[in-house]
C-alpha cells in the first residue's frame, strides 16, 4: 500500500477554482482504483497551502493510474481546468507507506 501527499502553493485568489479541481480529482483517482481521503483546503495559519492525500495498493497501480490519466478524457480536462484558472502556483508529491499496531 502506498498513500500520496500532495502540497500545493495555491494562489489564494482562486480559492474555488481550485476546490472545484480538488473535487474532480477525488473522482478520478476513485475511477483508477484509488482510495482519496480528501483535499484539505487553507483553515488556520498559512493560507495559501492545500493538501490532498490518496492511497493505492501498491506503486505499481499508483503508476498505471498515472500513464492512464494522461490518455483519459476526464483527466485531461482536469489538467486543463487546471491550467486555464492557474488555481495552484506549485505542488509537490511524497509517497508514504502506513504503519498499523
Amino acid at each position: 500500500m502506498v498513500t500520496i501527499y500532495l502540497r500545493y502553493v495555491l494562489d489564494t485568489s482562486k480559492l474555488k477554482e481550485f476546490e472545484h479541481y480538488g473535487k474532480l480529482w477525488i473522482a478520478l483517482v476513485q475511477k483508477f482504483g484509488g482510495k482519496h481521503h480528501g483535499y484539505f483546503m487553507p483553515s488556520e495559519g498559512a493560507n495559501n497551502i492545500a493538501l490532498a492525500l490518496f492511497t493505492f495498493d501498491s506503486l505499481a497501480a499508483y503508476e498505471i493510474y498515472r500513464q492512464s490519466s494522461f490518455e483519459d478524457a476526464d483527466c485531461k480536462a482536469a489538467f486543463k481546468y487546471a491550467a486555464d484558472t492557474r488555481c495552484f502556483i506549485s505542488y509537490e508529491r511524497s509517497f508514504f507507506r502506513p504503519v498499523f499496531s
